[in-house]
């Protein structure tokens, strides 16, 4: 099954305690179904020091499941459902089903 969400998109959180909150993916995990959200899903870890880093709290974005996010339209970034079309050169395309807009670049 083709990706509907790759990394670098737009996306808006549709649930969760993030929820309404627009980030840009990171990292996508596909084996797992998850992705990583910058400033999303927020956690922190204490971690211990080392001789380069000074350790202590440490904050960074935890996976969110792809059923939680919803790629924002190019258009007006509301959140969309996206699908698959041929374009003019034989390439498989994405795009906002609610406004036509295409996702890819």
């Amino acid at each position: 099954m083709a990706a509907k969400i790759k990394k670098g998109d737009t996306v808006i959180m549709i649930a969760g305690k993030d929820k309404g909150t627009k980030g840009e993916v990171l990292k996508v995990i596909p084996d797992e179904s998850r992705v990583v959200v910058r400033g999303v899903n927020m956690v922190k870890r204490h971690q211990k020091p080392s001789q380069t880093d000074p350790g202590g709290l440490k904050s960074f974005e935890a996976p969110v499941h792809v059923s939680n996010v919803a790629i924002a339209d190019p258009r007006d970034g509301k959140a969309v459902r996206v699908g698959f079309k041929i374009d003019q050169h034989g390439r498989k395309t994405r795009f906002a089903k609610r406004s036509g807009e295409s996702i890819d670049v």
